[in-house]
């Protein structure tokens, strides 16, 4: 192997260590704004907020690097798969620390906002699930494991119904009168926010799975896509001179 090679997987593995230093700090992220928001703690939420400047900086360090290998290397096959994964992987975990930015943002709108207790164990448990999904996303990343990679979607669903059973709780507690329609609305997209973390990872697995095999669930679209398009090329064309089809005689 000459030295451009040796170089070009030394730099493969130094992003793959960074994407899992990434990984890390949203999944630290994620807990953190989950206890502010639960602490009503402004200060904390505050610290998050202004720590996402750090991420988003490292975020574009990867993504320039992975750039310049696509742009000097011009990796094929695996190599491809496995640069273009990163590259969407940075995306995906940035996005998941804009989300407990936004929960963040979202608790100081509630601040003055009583949570009961079946409220704060949901808010707890998303928090758990969704930290949870992000490390098993990086896990199945950093071990090319495509039987993990494809579990996130089921091991998703727990977070799903965690946030269909707090969105049910928030109508019960507004209901009782003990809040309001402003906070109300302030916690559903608190919920959401959960959620769409939860969705990054599932979009993580995916791309791992490409990066093992090469496919992708929207593949499966795309060929029946060019299937019913090859269809409609074989079909004979309209007569644009015939009027309406009937079904029945004349007359």
């Amino acid at each position: 192997m000459n030295e451009l090679r040796i170089e070009f997987h030394e730099e493969m593995e130094s992003l793959r260590s960074d994407l899992i230093r990434l990984g890390a700090m949203v999944s630290e992220t994620i807990g953190r704004g989950t206890a502010a928001l639960l602490d009503r703690d402004l200060h904390a939420a505050q610290v998050l907020i202004d720590g996402d400047d750090v991420i988003d900086d490292f975020c574009l360090g990867l993504e320039e690097r992975c750039c310049q290998l696509l742009a000097l290397q011009a990796p094929i096959a695996g190599d491809l798969r496995f640069v273009l994964t990163t590259l969407r992987l940075i995306s995906e975990l940035e996005r998941s620390a804009d989300l407990m930015v936004n929960v963040c943002k979202s608790s100081r709108r509630i601040y003055d906002v009583e949570f009961g207790p079946q409220l704060r164990g949901l808010i707890e448990q998303m928090g758990v699930e969704a930290s949870f999904l992000i490390r098993t996303a990086i896990d199945s990343y950093v071990d090319a494991d495509t039987s993990l990679a494809a579990a996130l979607d089921d091991i998703d669903d727990r977070l799903d119904e965690l946030q269909v059973s707090y969105v049910q709780a928030i109508f019960t507690q507004h209901a009782g009168d003990n809040l309001n329609l402003q906070g109300g609305v302030q916690m559903a997209m608190i919920g959401r926010y959960y959620e769409r973390i939860g969705d990054h990872a599932v979009n993580i697995g995916e791309r791992v799975m490409y990066m093992v095999t090469g496919w992708l669930p929207e593949h499966t679209g795309s060929a029946r896509h060019k299937l019913r398009g090859v269809g409609a090329e074989d079909a004979p064309p309209a007569d644009p001179g015939a009027g309406p089809s009937t079904n029945g005689a004349d007359g």
